[in-house]
Parts: structure tokens; sequence; C-alpha cells
């Protein structure tokens, strides 16, 4: 599963719940779930806004 086994998870979710509360957790999954969204949508649009191989010469000219 890699370097983080189900008790290391359980851990640090137990640790999360006393720091934040049970209240903010669906709060803080929010964000974060729309911070990942954000960051994905950002690189598409960098992907897309890159040019392609061979146009910076013409510009050169």
């Amino acid at each position: 599963m890699g370097p983080f086994g189900l008790p290391e998870l359980l851990i640090i979710f137990l640790i999360i719940m006393v720091l934040f509360g049970a209240p903010r957790l669906p709060q803080l999954g929010k964000g974060l779930g729309e911070g990942i969204s954000n960051f994905k949508r950002g690189l598409k649009s960098g992907d897309e806004d890159s040019l392609p191989e061979g146009s910076e010469d013409k510009k050169e000219s």
C-alpha cells in the first residue's frame, strides 16, 4: 500500500479529528477537494497554453 499502512492512516485520522474537531472535517474535505480540482484545471490550461514546437522560430524571423 506504500509507505503508510492501515494503522498509520488511522492514527493520522485520529490526530486530525483531535486538532480540528469532527464538525469541521466536512469543510476541510471540501476545501481540499476544491484545491485539488483547481490544481488539475490549472495543469490542463497550462498544457493548452503551451506553444507547439517550431512556433518560436517563426516569431523570431
